[in-house]
């Protein structure tokens, strides 16, 4: 695994979620290898519409599995998805939100760049210019 791969954006990955602990190597990252057949690379969001379509595919992402360290997930949850399942989700209208800065460049094998950015629920660390 490389420590120092990079996001959609270029920079650093940033972490995805440390509760509940995600990722391929369960770093909490999107970093991936050779090992990482699926490319769980997408940082996303989930929503119920997402989980729900992912579990009608045969991908329950909802139901516990303890035995692989799966707490199953609710909305809102953050998780490393497999860039051809977030795909499949935006293919068939049940996207959901993406970090773009903990999303691995990797991902966009997979995935529309486009898309990405269009589900982007980032928040910048510097808000001021949001400011009167």
């Amino acid at each position: 695994m490389n420590e120092n791969q990079l996001n959609v954006d270029g920079g650093l990955l940033e972490v995805c979620s440390l509760e509940p602990l995600t990722g391929f190597f369960r770093d909490g990252y999107t970093n991936t290898g050779a090992e990482d057949f699926g490319s769980h690379t997408v940082c996303a969001v989930v929503s119920q519409e997402f989980l729900d379509q992912q579990k009608a595919v045969g991908n329950d992402l909802i139901t516990p599995f303890p035995e692989f360290n799966f707490p199953g997930l609710k909305p809102g949850d953050r998780w490393a998805v497999c860039a051809s399942r977030w795909q499949q989700a935006f293919e068939n209208g049940a996207a959901c939100g993406v970090v773009l800065a903990a999303t691995n460049v990797e991902s966009l094998k997979f995935v529309d760049e486009s898309a990405l950015r269009a589900h982007a629920v980032d928040v910048p660390n510097d808000l001021s210019h949001l400011s009167d």
